[in-house]
């Protein structure tokens, strides 16, 4: 069997007073009206606003705009347009081939873990969520990742915003699910229990070469919106949970196309059946990870069916 990596991130640390202090404002503000404010207000095509949100934003995040096509801050009609701006082409090189699990985001790893405690993912130190909230309590996809190997990615709003292909698949399903919009940040991750399983996400369910793979989008307050390449931009907080089916002809996507974007920062999370996956070293908790860059490998076993 694979050995585990699974190395102790900040996030892995208990809840500190600070910690809860810092996430206590996010129970009683309405999350949902800011987020659709913020929404708004970075929607608005006038230029002077426009202009000085990209401005500040640029400067306070260090964005590296020689990376963006078009690198011309003047050039995108708003700020949302801009926060999910495109990289030039072969800005980011897929790394490996075929059986190579790359990174599907700009971001932090914060932690890759190839054995699961059975169906608990983690989350910090004392919090674990069962899978089959994360899946909306849905065990026929859950249970796939029973035991299996996980990776779970934090995006800042300074990094590149659409989310790829970490390997080839076809779309099985795709199910948005309604929930809160706490922020995904290592304090909130330490201070606040089924924090993935209690805000709103796009969960994904691939068929590919190593069985079933999740990739599941999670929101965060001010998410302005989550969209994939098959529906487009989804509407923020539905009313329940449910599937949605492309067409067969579309659903396939290659290692490294886009399937997705945020409106904001958040997290990705990636979930593979169990012996699968074998992390790389590099990806210890907290380091950066940019996306094309390897993850793991897809162990050379022969393909199962997960149902």
């Amino acid at each position: 069997m694979p050995e585990e990596r699974q190395a102790s991130p900040a996030g892995e640390q208990a809840a500190s007073i600070w910690d809860r202090l810092c996430v206590l404002p996010q129970y009683l503000l309405p999350q949902g009206l800011l987020t659709r404010c913020g929404g708004l207000l970075a929607r608005w095509r006038w230029r002077p606003w426009k202009a000085l949100l990209i401005r500040v934003f640029i400067r306070a995040f260090r964005v590296n705009m020689e990376e963006s096509q078009p690198s011309d801050p003047a050039a995108y009609a708003s700020f949302a347009e801009f926060f999910v701006r495109p990289l030039k082409s072969g800005c980011r090189p897929l790394a490996g081939d075929e059986r190579t699990v790359i990174s599907p985001v700009d971001g932090v790893a914060r932690q890759c873990i190839e054995r699961m405690d059975e169906d608990q993912l983690p989350q910090a130190k004392g919090h674990r969520l069962p899978l089959s909230e994360l899946f909306a309590g849905r065990p026929e996809w859950a249970q796939s990742f029973t035991g299996g190997s996980c990776a779970t990615l934090y995006l800042a709003p300074r990094n590149y915003h659409r989310v790829h292909m970490p390997v080839a698949g076809r779309l099985e399903g795709l199910l948005h699910v309604p929930g809160s919009l706490f922020a995904v940040n290592g304090p909130a991750m330490r201070a606040i229990p089924r924090l993935f399983a209690r805000n709103e996400r796009l969960v994904l369910l691939f068929d590919t070469a190593a069985g079933r793979m999740a990739a599941i989008m999670v929101g965060a307050l001010f998410v302005g919106g989550m969209e994939t390449v098959w529906t487009g931009r989804l509407p923020q907080a539905p009313r329940s949970p449910e599937p949605w089916r492309p067409p067969p002809a579309e659903a396939w996507r290659d290692r490294g196309q886009e399937l997705g974007r945020f409106h904001f920062g958040s997290t990705a999370i990636l979930l593979f059946p169990p012996g699968k996956v074998i992390w790389e070293r590099s990806c210890r908790s907290d380091a950066p990870v940019r996306m094309g860059q390897a993850l793991g490998r897809l162990l050379p076993a022969a393909r199962t069916s997960d149902g």
